[in-house]
């Protein structure tokens, strides 16, 4: 039987993206701080539903390698980051074709039980703006 790799974990809001990008547009959970593996599977996700992603930008705060370019569907990906900018809890998907998104980034470590509430809250249609946990860093 031939390995498929898991899904991405994505909660979204019902409606188009939000107009001026006051409110998040979803959450993403990722697996994984391996940003090239889990990028590639969320935007593998999102490109048919959004239309082509073109540009992924996030905070490099809790990433320890960011790539430059990922292969999505036969195109390629342009990823950037900005350190002050950028929210770390967030990351910002581009497209030509139907505008931005802003998703809340739900840290792998996280626990089901909160990545669940923070996931349904970010993907309500309406809410103040979140901010995902931090888990402490374990020595080492």
């Amino acid at each position: 039987m031939p390995f498929r790799a898991p899904t991405a974990r994505l909660a979204l809001k019902p409606l188009s993206p939000s107009p001026g990008h006051d409110e998040l547009d979803g959450a993403w959970w990722p697996r994984s701080r391996d940003l090239t593996h889990e990028l590639a599977a969320l935007a593998d996700v999102l490109d048919p539903l959004w239309g082509r992603i073109t540009r992924i930008a996030v905070n490099p705060r809790y990433w320890s390698t960011i790539p430059r370019k990922l292969l999505v569907n036969g195109h390629v990906v342009k990823v950037g980051w900005s350190t002050p900018e950028r929210d770390p809890h967030k990351i910002l998907l581009l497209s030509y074709t139907a505008g931005r998104w802003d998703l809340l980034v739900i840290p792998p470590e996280t626990s089901a039980p909160s990545a669940a509430r923070l996931m349904a809250a970010a993907s309500a249609s309406t809410g103040p703006p979140l901010t995902a946990p931090v888990p402490p860093r374990r020595p080492g």
